[in-house]
């Protein structure tokens, strides 16, 4: 009888230590979907600041295997991560709660802009803080692509695998093979080294014992082919749609879209522009154009711009189900991979094969980091702002939420100065 008592008591203890986690999750990645400018990369920064070194939910090296799971599996990579975080925190509850609090914020003000476009027509102005904020962004990515290196770079050939994949990277070739490709070499790299060593034979892996985990994600990437296939031939089936289509034809062409998109925001226009401008007919270049650039703008995922283009299409209800459809994807894949994530370096297969996809993602951020400075970094100003929260970085550890918010403010006071 005690013993029931004991664990009755408990009971709300435990259900109170959630919904703190849950609160907790709420206000930070609310926070974080209202001041992540900047695309994939930025975000990742930011993550890494907020959850590994401020608040130490995860060790940098489970964040990197986070990393390298979310590059591996389609959609967004910086929402799947604020998913994962959210599992790891509290659970199924804190995966939805992390994941709907950071696009939250972006499709409220995404959908804002939408209304605004709709009634005044073509944006002709951009805010002149968004100058501020890019420059002090790439700051922000640096220090977190040093910091990630450190940990990711754990031998010369784990580093000469890294700067294979950003000379791949600069030579175009397609982000998801440098990947899977520098994965499969590395993971083949150490097992052949660990068998010199040990006079063994290079065999591979079977589905007994310490390997579950491989057939797991196996069948994992199997079920997602396939779902990803039918949602395919579904949309193919639906044929041309009216200029006006319904909230199910949206719908089902974001959930498309969501299921199948490699790369994240960086190819999410092919696909529009392929899909809504060319095959359906419901936008014109100038209207997809426009829709970009405010998911380009506001803070929080790219993939916002499926709120806008909702909106255009269907109003409020077009706005909520793109929004929906486009992030579900990433909802369903994080929940099938989280559960065993931290798991599969039980496997040496998988840490070798988890050790090289850190590597390569932190080459690939590199790159995209070098193309986004080229585009941020334009004149004295831009090279002031971000020289200045690169020192502060690396004297001081600021929050790189303050980082971004007065990158804007100088932006803005450039501007008033006419030096910007």
């Amino acid at each position: 009888m005690n013993d029931g008592h004991t664990r009755a008591e408990e009971l709300p203890s435990h259900a109170t230590a959630n919904g703190a986690r849950l609160r907790e999750l709420a206000a930070l990645f609310l926070k974080l979907g209202a001041i992540s400018f900047g695309g994939p990369a930025a975000h990742i920064a930011l993550l890494e600041g907020e959850i590994v070194r401020k608040r130490q939910w995860v060790t940098r090296q489970q964040f990197l295997d986070m990393l390298g799971a979310a590059n591996l599996i389609p959609g967004p990579t910086s929402t799947e991560m604020a998913i994962s975080v959210g599992f790891v925190r509290a659970g199924w509850a804190g995966l939805c709660v992390a994941g709907a609090g950071f696009i939250l914020p972006a499709a409220v003000i995404t959908a804002g802009f939408a209304w605004l476009y709709v009634r005044f027509g073509a944006l002709s102005q951009a805010v002149p803080a968004l100058g501020g904020v890019k420059a002090a962004v790439i700051a922000v990515i640096a220090i977190a692509i040093w910091r990630l290196g450190k940990t990711a770079v754990k031998d010369l050939g784990l580093a000469m695998l890294g700067g294979l994949s950003l000379g791949a990277f600069f030579l175009g070739v397609n982000p998801i093979a440098i990947l899977f490709s520098g994965g499969l070499l590395g993971m083949l790299a150490r097992r052949a080294a660990s068998a010199r060593a040990t006079g063994a034979l290079l065999v591979l892996p079977v589905l007994s014992g310490r390997t579950f985990q491989t057939s797991t994600v196996g069948r994992t990437l199997i079920s997602w082919l396939s779902w990803s296939g039918t949602l395919a031939l579904a949309s193919a089936a639906a044929g041309m749609a009216p200029v006006r289509p319904s909230v199910y034809k949206i719908g089902l062409f974001f959930l498309k879209v969501g299921a199948v998109l490699y790369g994240g925001g960086y190819v999410l226009l092919a696909f529009l522009e392929q899909g809504i401008v060319q095959q359906h007919a419901w936008l014109t270049h100038q209207q997809l154009l426009d829709a970009v650039a405010i998911g380009q703008f506001t803070p929080g995922p790219v993939l916002s711009t499926a709120t806008f283009i909702g909106y255009l299409l269907g109003g409020v209800p077009g706005a909520a189900v793109a929004t929906v459809a486009i992030f579900l994807p990433s909802f369903f894949y994080v929940a099938l991979l989280a559960p065993i994530l931290f798991r599969l370096r039980q496997s040496t297969w998988m840490a070798g094969f988890l050790d090289s996809i850190n590597v390569c993602a932190v080459a690939l951020m590199g790159g995209v980091t070098f193309k986004l400075g080229a585009d941020a970094l334009r004149g004295w100003p831009a090279w002031g702002i971000a020289t200045l929260w690169l020192a502060a970085l690396l004297r001081w550890k600021v929050s790189p939420a303050w980082v971004v918010l007065g990158g804007g403010l100088a932006g803005l006071a450039l501007a008033a100065f006419h030096l910007g």
